[in-house]
C-alpha cells in the first residue's frame, strides 16, 4: 500500500527514508507508553487492516531520539506493507526544514536507529493478561528514535539514497 508522489530526486525537503515501524504477531521487548506497563502484541489481522491508516500519517522525534513528540511532525509516511513478522513503511523526512534529522541519521551507525508506532482505537483482547494483545488499531503516526529506546528494539530507521538521474542539457 503506498500514496504515489511524482519522482523529483532534486527536491530540497523531501529525504526518502525507510524503515522497520513493528513486529507483528510478536510481544514487544518492553512496554510501549501508555500501554501501563505492559508489554503488547500487535497481531498480523490487526497490522493488515490497519495498513491503510498508515498512509500519510506523520513521522516525528524528540530532542534526545528517546520518545515521541507528536509536535515534532518532521516526515510522512507514504508506504506501508508486511514483509514476514515486520511491518515496513517508506516515506520522507522534512530535511529542509528539519537539518537535524539529516545530520544526526548520517553521523549515527544506522544500527542505532529505530522507530515507534502510535495509535488510537486500540482493541486490547485482555486487559488482564501480562501481554496485551492488540486485535484492531488505527496508526496515527511514528517516532524515529534510538532503538534501544523503542518498545520493539529490532526496529530500524535509515534515509534511502537518492537515485540521482542524469538530466539532458
Amino acid at each position: 500500500m503506498q500514496v504515489a508522489f511524482p519522482e523529483d530526486e532534486e527536491h530540497p525537503n523531501r529525504l526518502p527514508f525507510e524503515g522497520c515501524l513493528t513486529l507483528v504477531d510478536v510481544a514487544s521487548d518492553k512496554a510501549p507508553s501508555g500501554a501501563r506497563g505492559h508489554r503488547v502484541m500487535l497481531t498480523r489481522s490487526a497490522a493488515e487492516r490497519a495498513l491503510p491508516t498508515l498512509m500519510g500519517m506523520a513521522v516525528d522525534y524528540k530532542s534526545g531520539w528517546d520518545g515521541h513528540d507528536a509536535r515534532q511532525k518532521c516526515g510522512i509516511i507514504t508506504g506501508a506493507h508486511l514483509e514476514g513478522q515486520r511491518l515496513m513503511v517508506r516515506g520522507y523526512v522534512f530535511a529542509r526544514d528539519f537539518p537535524e534529522m539529516e545530520q544526526k541519521l548520517k553521523v549515527t551507525n544506522r544500527r542505532e536507529m529505530g522507530m515507534s508506532f502510535e495509535l488510537a482505537d486500540a482493541h486490547v483482547a485482555d486487559m488482564k493478561a501480562e501481554v496485551w494483545t492488540l486485535t484492531r488499531a488505527t496508526f496515527t503516526g511514528a517516532a524515529v528514535l534510538l532503538r534501544e529506546k523503542a518498545a520493539y528494539r529490532s526496529t530500524s530507521f535509515q534515509l534511502r539514497r537518492r537515485c540521482r538521474t542524469a538530466t539532458a542539457h
